[in-house]
């Protein structure tokens, strides 16, 4: 399985447009083959912070969800809008 952390750092002018972005990528995602979890977090600590945390059966699985509209369309928007770094975890 594959467990990805993506940490989004947000100004708090684009923080609602990204948050309802995001909240759409994970309805989208969460109906795919191989997603066995995806969540969207807000740092109790730091308004600018949010956290997607997803968890996917298999490297194929990622691969194909990589490649779907909503993910380019959605990732590509929250981009211009605000900072993404991933971690990606193995079990």
């Amino acid at each position: 399985m594959i467990r990805l952390n993506v940490f989004v750092k947000v100004k708090s002018e684009n923080r609602k447009e990204v948050l309802d972005t995001l909240l759409e990528l994970a309805e989208q995602s969460q109906k795919e083959k191989g997603c066995i979890a995806y969540g969207i977090f807000e740092s109790s600590t730091d308004k600018e912070v949010l956290m997607i945390c997803e968890t996917w059966s298999g490297e194929e699985e990622l691969s194909a969800h990589e490649k779907t509209h909503h993910f380019v369309t959605l990732v590509g928007k929250t981009q211009q809008l605000a900072e993404m770094k991933l971690e990606r975890f193995m079990f």
